[in-house]
């Protein structure tokens, strides 16, 4: 099944300064901030909502479809999408602008100050649903406001059953904006963060939002994640990792487990374990792209976490 995957592609470049944030910054003199950070250790990651769930995806031997808006730098990612099997048919590049990119740098403490330029992402809504063909399920994930309106609507009135996960994007909208995108949505994915920012923009409880879909999905990272449907409470266990490395990545993954459950028709306890599962995997490896587990790994993760058997054939 074609699943289509509205977000983001972008670059992360991820610095690590060796020391604490709090002994350079002094709280007194925060009106006149001028501080500079040596991070002589860097890297540059393929990230972005779309290209980390397509990846995952794809690793599932899913059949995702990535729509999103990139801008002349993207040769490189472009080139690794395709080393993934991961078609480029519905990115569209925007000249004279970037990449969305995020410049992330991390103490001692794991404390991050990041830098966002949002770059082509803002123009998504250049990208239409109305150009898919075979298309049988979506996700409509963090990517330019006007663009997630659109699509949501576009996939609504073209009968595609899509997941709405607002992530870092849901601080852009009003509480009545996120009940519309529920509202014409069949399921629901939030982190613990955004699920109290969720319930707290539109005055109601997590069971009451998950009356309105098939499904609202609410991880809380090694406390797991509870999948409310049909009136139940689904808790689904966190998987444990080879490595706590870096969690960047970690929700994208989850919801690739996610929509592979989706598109197979399986019920939500055997999706959201196959989720807790790609998440554990993502962990143990630096970036969002850069775990490599074959099918065959994948179920013995699962089999091993969960005692029973998974056909990911």
């Amino acid at each position: 099944m074609r699943t289509l995957i509205c977000g983001s592609l972008a670059y992360d470049t991820i610095m690590v300064f060796q020391d604490q944030f709090k002994n350079h910054i002094l709280p007194e003199n925060l009106q006149i901030l001028n501080v500079c950070f040596f991070v002589p250790e860097m890297r540059r990651e393929f990230g972005g909502t779309a290209g980390n769930i397509a990846y995952n995806l794809k690793l599932l031997n899913g059949e995702p479809l990535i729509m999103a808006t990139v801008g002349n730098d993207f040769a490189n990612y472009s080139a690794w999408l395709a080393e993934n099997a991961i078609t480029p048919q519905h990115i569209r590049i925007i000249n004279e602008t970037y990449t969305a990119q995020a410049f992330i740098t991390t103490d001692l403490d794991d404390n991050q100050i990041t830098a966002f330029h949002p770059g082509a992402m803002q123009q998504s809504h250049l990208n239409s649903v109305q150009e898919t063909e075979n298309v049988k399920l979506a996700i409509i994930a963090p990517d330019g406001r006007e663009g997630m309106f659109m699509h949501a609507r576009e996939c609504a009135e073209a009968g595609i059953p899509f997941l709405f996960d607002p992530g870092q994007g849901l601080p852009m909208f009003t509480g009545d904006e996120l009940l519309d995108f529920i509202d014409k949505a069949d399921y629901v994915a939030v982190n613990h963060y955004e699920a109290e920012l969720l319930q707290e923009k539109t005055g109601l409880t997590l069971e009451t939002l998950a009356n309105k879909v098939k499904a609202l999905i609410a991880t809380r990272g090694a406390k797991g994640s509870t999948i409310y449907s049909g009136g139940q409470r689904i808790e689904i266990p966190c998987v444990q990792a080879d490595a706590l490395v870096d969690p960047t990545g970690c929700g994208d993954a989850y919801r690739a487990g996610l929509l592979y459950g989706i598109a197979r028709g399986w019920d939500w306890k055997k999706s959201g374990q196959l989720a807790a599962v790609m998440g554990a995997i993502k962990i143990a490896s630096r970036g969002g792209q850069n775990h490599q587990p074959d099918r065959a790994e994948i179920a013995t993760r699962y089999e091993k976490a969960f005692n029973e058997t998974i056909d990911l054939s």
